[in-house]
């Protein structure tokens, strides 16, 4: 199925990624207005794969086959994080690397988020688990089923993130941004 991303001048269509070795998740948003709308999530299983250059090589093709599909405006992505082991840091930065790769060879913008901006972003709690981002997205996106993997909803989480910080201020709660930092100036930083 693809999608012209020329229909109209607010049409908009976001390819989420959620940056993994072993398990990659992506998530496609179609933004018409005020209008969000799930084209495509799902995950790309790397475990099979001993070989690291492999592994890297199924992300950046199937990362350039979702571009080639669905012909996405923009990739959003969520950025590593700092953590106790230097080696996984190096791996998933690799593998954020390849991802981005693919978009920038199509000529594709990215932007990349921390993974707290992106669950502050949906669920309004910076802190929040996996599952109640999953929680949160399936009431926004209206998803009746969530996915076996959290990795697929974290990447629309990605996406939603990225919709969120172009202007289009909608929470979740259907307050702006700048209404909440009005109300909550303590929470400005």
């Amino acid at each position: 199925m693809i999608h012209s991303t020329a229909v109209l001048p607010n049409n908009k269509l976001i390819l989420g990624v959620d940056p993994g070795t072993n398990v990659m998740g992506y998530g496609l948003i179609e933004v018409n207005g005020s209008k969000i709308t799930v084209l495509q999530y799902g995950v790309l299983q790397l475990k099979g794969y001993s070989n690291h250059a492999v592994k890297l090589k199924k992300i950046f093709d199937s990362t350039l086959r979702l571009i080639t599909e669905y012909l996405p405006d923009e990739l959003a992505i969520e950025a590593p994080f700092y953590g106790t082991n230097v080696q996984s840091m190096l791996k998933l930065g690799r593998a954020q690397g390849v991802a981005i790769a693919a978009a920038l060879s199509r000529d594709i913008p990215y932007v990349e988020y921390a993974p707290k901006k992106i669950k502050q972003s949906v669920t309004g709690n910076g802190n929040a688990s996996k599952e109640q981002v999953a929680s949160m997205l399936l009431q926004i996106l209206k998803i009746k089923e969530a996915p076996k993997f959290l990795d697929a909803t974290d990447a629309l989480a990605v996406a939603l993130c990225h919709h969120y910080q172009q202007g289009n201020n909608q929470k979740a709660g259907g307050k702006s941004w700048k209404a909440f930092l009005t109300e909550n100036p303590d929470r400005l930083k």
